[in-house]
């Protein structure tokens, strides 16, 4: 059997061609007839037949049945799950051209969309390419005609799940427990109403959330509880919304956390905060914000998008003062209790909706601050940067997690703001997935 070959259902509806380039997403390019097609599993360089998936006006979509010539770059998918898992796109893909691919990606959108290019590349910040995953959402399903319960991520282009034995890039803690999560949901009185599992990893403690559709018997509740002693995890429950999660076993659960060490900080967190997947990544990024930013003691300083204080407590460290805003009331009153555990007096937090319109007052008032740190989701930051003072601080530093939102926001910083862009570059926070997560800085001219 060829070891290149593919699992797919033969079909006439295929062709064979040169892959040109990778795609933001991690697809290989190439053209048929003069038209774009998008191929997963694909990588440049290599000739590989492949079926037609979808045809559209301008371009198409297809699959890698058989790699007929493969590139440099190719190495074995090291987990047997990788092309059902949509969880990983990449592993087939050497780490360091994954790096390549995600700095090209940068680059071209900054280029493209923002008409700008950094005066300086920041080294690519990375971390382990496997085990890294602290925060992820499995989901459930009980399928009997597939065995009964699977648990796993979501099926590449399916909304079936893929049912996994272990996960490689999940924290080792979680992914060695996947087979024991399915025997318990299986277990439960009600496993076809048990959707989801969330998963948190701290320094010294793991906790798993179950959403339950139903409510739970009381035998449920003594087998998840068990499973908890037993596996020295904890376990919570979520009936309803995110205010619904409450602690099972054990009953106080101590509160989450991690530690950046080199700023004498630990941040806690609830299972179902949102904090960065990729610890160690975090803890370089986070170092290497505040460089950038050259705080100084008489400055101050304004973090947006600051969950649950993630910069803003290390920057506190080493400024006058310093007001983080975030929209999510929870994460602002965690902050707060994060700057007090930690002896911060000089941070300040405030809820406020960081999208209203652009006439809107800013909220943070009439605050002057000479420093800005920007961290905002996919959708960037553009409302709140139109509503930055004039003249602006002295340097932004932007945490991007989607390149094309930073290169419009940086459009607008360079192009009507007068902002030199003057260092990027990419963090892999996600190996073996197309996310590019990056950081710039723009200086005042």
């Amino acid at each position: 059997m060829n070891p290149n070959k593919m699992a797919a259902a033969p079909t006439p509806d295929a062709a064979a061609t040169t892959v040109e380039s990778l795609s933001h997403d991690g697809r290989g390019v190439a053209h048929v007839g003069g038209k774009a097609v998008f191929i997963e599993g694909a990588l440049p360089g290599e000739e590989v037949r492949f079926r037609y998936l979808n045809r559209r006006r301008r371009y198409d979509n297809g699959a890698a049945l058989e790699i007929l010539s493969p590139g440099p770059d190719r190495v074995p998918p090291p987990c047997p799950h990788f092309g059902a898992c949509g969880g990983c796109s990449l592993q087939h893909l050497r780490p360091e051209a994954q790096i390549r691919a995600k700095q090209q990606a940068l680059a071209e959108q900054l280029r493209g969309i923002g008409k700008v290019q950094p005066e300086s590349w920041l080294a690519p910040v990375t971390g382990p390419a496997w085990g890294y995953r602290r925060r992820a959402r499995l989901g459930a399903r009980f399928v009997p005609k597939n065995g009964g319960v699977l648990v796993g991520f979501r099926a590449r282009r399916r909304s079936f799940i893929a049912n996994l034995d272990a996960c490689p890039v999940l924290e080792p803690r979680i992914s060695g427990l996947l087979p024991q999560l399915r025997a318990l949901v299986a277990a439960l009185s009600c496993p076809d109403r048990i959707p989801q599992i969330e998963v948190a990893v701290g320094a010294d403690a793991a906790a798993l959330v179950f959403r339950h559709l139903v409510p739970l018997a009381d035998r449920d509740l003594e087998l998840l509880r068990a499973f908890g002693a037993r596996h020295t995890v904890q376990i919570h429950l979520q009936g309803g919304g995110p205010e619904s999660v409450r602690a099972l076993w054990p009953d106080e659960a101590p509160a989450l956390f991690y530690r950046l060490p080199e700023h004498d900080i630990k941040i806690y967190f609830r299972p179902t905060d949102f904090i960065q997947i990729n610890d160690q990544v975090n803890r370089q990024a986070v170092a290497q914000a505040i460089a950038l930013l050259d705080p100084g003691p008489r400055d101050t300083a304004l973090d947006l998008f600051c969950g649950l204080g993630n910069f803003t407590l290390p920057l506190a460290r080493r400024v006058q003062g310093v007001l983080g805003i975030e929209a999510e009331p929870g994460l602002v009153e965690g902050a707060r209790r994060n700057a007090a555990a930690n002896g911060v007096a000089n941070a300040e937090f405030r809820a406020a909706n960081l999208y209203d319109a652009v006439s809107a007052a800013p909220p943070w008032g009439d605050l002057r601050f000479d420093k800005l740190l920007l961290d905002p989701p996919r959708s960037g930051a553009i409302e709140a940067i139109k509503l930055l003072p004039s003249p602006g601080p002295e340097r932004i530093v932007y945490i991007s997690c989607y390149p094309v939102t930073l290169a419009r926001d940086s459009e607008y910083l360079v192009h009507a703001r007068g902002y030199r862009l003057a260092a990027a570059g990419v963090m892999d926070m996600f190996p073996h997935t197309s996310h590019v997560e990056s950081m710039a800085m723009f200086v005042r001219e």
